[in-house]
């Protein structure tokens, strides 16, 4: 069991290099340094030491010395351990399939196989005092150590007045038994005691970061490590390692303080109500009472588990973003100017009032208002404002949120004018504006996890901009619309532009390149949502690692069109791919059907003009695709309303406003060709 564990939080027959002092050890996936000992070494804020330990071969893991006024021994260093390393043992050694009831059960059958039961060292560490103690036996049921002071006794208290003779008197209270949990290993380099020091850091983590104290009072049905464990580990790898929006964070941990309190006061609500006399007044009013908490605890316990289902995480966030209010006009009714400058001289003065500020004869004055940063500027800025952004670098942290219809333009060039994001878990630029407009800037984002520019609803007209991103580029949500003239995009790990439905998208004169897909289309088969209106003209998509243009499309409605034909015909549509898979080969269009999609995209209002031969195959594959599965929309509802007994429909009302002008774009160099449909 030992070498296994071992084995199962990656540590090989080498001794690792020692982790960096700091928050996080090398490449930024190892949890912090256990914080409970860097805020008890000392109160000024001493970092612990870490030691190599080359003159110890025997011991696999890394150990250090927490610096104070008292020289304690050195200690294991064990939280630096990766997600997979956490993941594998509470899959494989400590939970496995038991329930939330068993959990107990399970830890302490766990920790009988792999810890010593005696004859080791630890430091007992708590807000108030750390001390070293030496265990004498484990009581596994309990997950308690039995222990005693070591002599010499080697104490250090953060509070004065609470003394050594203290801490032997809380000991005797405590029965000489102390929670596994609160104890932190001595090293020793023979290697003997790595199981132990492991073990109790796995119990640790686990009763620190994904236990929750009402969790055995949930049903048992499903196994706790799926339901529970492992969305709670992936939320803490990602919060540690800024993945998740940082306004998301501050919800999820006031939603799990405000949860921890209403279950403390059902829990004392219940207990009292068994002291009542059966029938008597109290005993009712006690009962309503529990009835409201524990309605308002199964609220809270709803909205954690949103926040910890990775799957639902990003539109728990984006409804939480999307709900940010427009200020509307300012109280005077007067429209302000925001000028942005890290630093203004006379002669960038002169030039924008030449060029940008000075109106016609009797026109009226302007208010100008002055910003050393864009986030301020436009967190001041009301209904109508402008924001002019002066040449210069500006780093921005946090999000940077437009709900009003606002003007944010550069003076300069976009490669003069570069506002660079920090900062992985937010989006960079949230648009929910009726009419926003962004042009001559370059916006670069590094090592992000949200996309550069999100567009919740509302209008939002981009031009002459460069976006630098490394993760989803521009995202179009449902009802919203984009207008991108004369941009570049670049560098997205999943598609440069997210195109969702019922959404409008016009892309024109702009390239979009180096991203794993060129644009992605979502779904739109589905009959709550109208189909997206989509424009793509004399565009550049080139050099992506798939597809130019991807059509997501669920499997499901394909197979329904299938059963409503009854297999009398061929379907029309794409062949269905294998789940996840797009395929291998794009149907290409002959020489003397190539004119045959534009004809029939006419008809239903889609244009796609002829270009170059080079450029005409790409065009066509995108326009016929779309009116394709337009084709399936409208089969599928008219499947359904002749269900409902309405046999004629009008073709009026049957039509989404599909527009779709795919004209004079080139498709070069990506991997996967032009065009490509993806089947969930």
């Amino acid at each position: 069991m030992a070498d296994e564990l071992l084995a199962g939080v990656g540590l090989g027959p080498e001794p690792p290099e020692p982790p960096e002092p700091g928050p996080r050890s090398a490449g930024g996936a190892a949890e912090e340094t256990p914080a409970p000992l860097e805020e008890g070494s000392s109160q000024d804020g001493d970092v612990s030491s870490d030691c190599s330990r080359e003159d110890s071969p025997g011991s696999r893991l890394p150990c250090f010395v927490p610096q104070g006024k008292t020289h304690f021994p050195e200690m294991f260093q064990t939280g630096h351990l990766l997600f997979y390393e956490r993941f594998s043992a509470y899959q494989d050694y400590i939970l496995a399939d038991c329930k939330a009831s068993e959990v107990r059960e399970f830890t302490a059958e766990f920790l009988e196989k792999v810890l010593e039961p005696s004859g080791w060292r630890a430091v007992w560490h708590t807000n108030v005092f750390e001390v070293l103690v030496e265990v004498t036996d484990v009581d596994f049921t309990a997950l308690k150590a039995v222990v005693r002071l070591t002599d010499p006794c080697l104490c250090e208290s953060h509070v004065g007045t609470f003394t050594a003779e203290c801490v032997r008197e809380l000991l005797e209270l405590k029965g000489q038994r102390l929670p596994l949990q609160e104890l932190w290993v001595v090293f020793d380099g023979s290697g003997a005691l790595d199981q132990t020091a492991l073990a109790i850091e796995h119990v640790r983590f686990f009763y620190q970061h994904i236990w929750r104290s009402w969790d055995e009072e949930e049903e048992d049905e499903y196994d706790y490590f799926v339901r529970c464990v492992e969305p709670r580990l992936r939320l803490h790898y990602d919060i540690l390692e800024d993945r998740v929006p940082s306004g998301l964070v501050a919800d999820y941990r006031s939603l799990l303080a405000q949860c921890e309190g209403v279950y403390r006061s059902f829990l004392n609500l219940r207990s009292s109500l068994s002291a009542c006399h059966a029938d008597s007044e109290q005993e009712n009013v006690s009962m309503v009472q529990g009835l409201e908490l524990y309605s308002e605890l199964e609220q809270l316990k709803q909205k954690l588990k949103l926040i910890e289902n990775p799957l639902l995480r990003y539109v728990f966030g984006y409804q939480k973003n999307s709900n940010v209010q427009a200020k509307g006009a300012r109280p005077s009714g007067q429209k302000v100017t925001h000028i942005v400058s890290s630093a203004m001289v006379t002669g960038l003065l002169q030039a924008l009032l030449r060029d940008r500020l000075c109106q016609g004869p009797g026109a009226e004055d302007t208010e100008v208002q002055f910003h050393s940063d864009p986030l301020s500027a436009i967190s001041a800025c009301y209904e109508g404002d402008r924001v002019i952004v002066c040449p210069g670098h500006y780093v921005v942290q946090g999000a940077i949120s437009i709900t009003d219809s606002i003007e944010l333009e550069g003076y300069g060039l976009p490669d003069d004018i570069v506002i660079e994001k920090r900062g992985r878990g937010d989006t960079f630029v949230d648009c929910s504006g009726a009419d926003v407009r962004i042009s001559c800037m370059k916006f670069v984002q590094h090592d992000a996890v949200e996309g550069i520019l999100v567009i919740h609803r509302g209008r939002t007209t981009v031009e002459n901009c460069v976006l630098q991103c490394e993760t989803t580029g521009v995202t179009v949500r449902t009802s919203a619309e984009l207008v991108m003239k004369t941009s570049d995009l670049c560098g997205a790990k999943g598609a440069g532009v997210e195109i969702y439905p019922g959404s409008t998208c016009s892309l024109s004169d702009s390239g979009i390149h180096h991203c794993r897909e060129g644009i992605l289309i979502k779904d739109f088969l589905d009959e709550h949502y109208d189909l997206p209106k989509v424009s793509l003209v004399n565009n550049i998509i080139h050099n992506n690692e798939g597809y130019g243009v991807v059509l997501v499309k669920p499997r499901i409605f394909s197979d329904l069109q299938e059963n409503a034909q009854g297999g009398a015909e061929e379907n029309k549509g794409p062949k269905a791919q294998p789940r996840g898979e797009a395929p291998e080969e794009l149907t290409q269009p002959r020489g003397e059907d190539l004119e045959e999609p534009a004809e029939g995209a006419a008809r239903r209002g889609v244009r796609a003009r002829p270009g170059p031969p080079g450029q005409l195959e790409g065009n066509c594959e995108v326009v016929s695709e779309l009116v394709a599965a337009s084709e399936q929309k409208g089969q599928l509802r008219r499947k359904r309303l002749s269900e409902l007994g309405i046999t004629q429909a009008d073709d009026t009302l049957m039509a989404q406003g599909l527009f779709v002008a795919v004209a004079e774009n080139q498709f070069k160099w990506n991997g996967k060709g032009s065009f490509g449909t993806f089947l969930f």
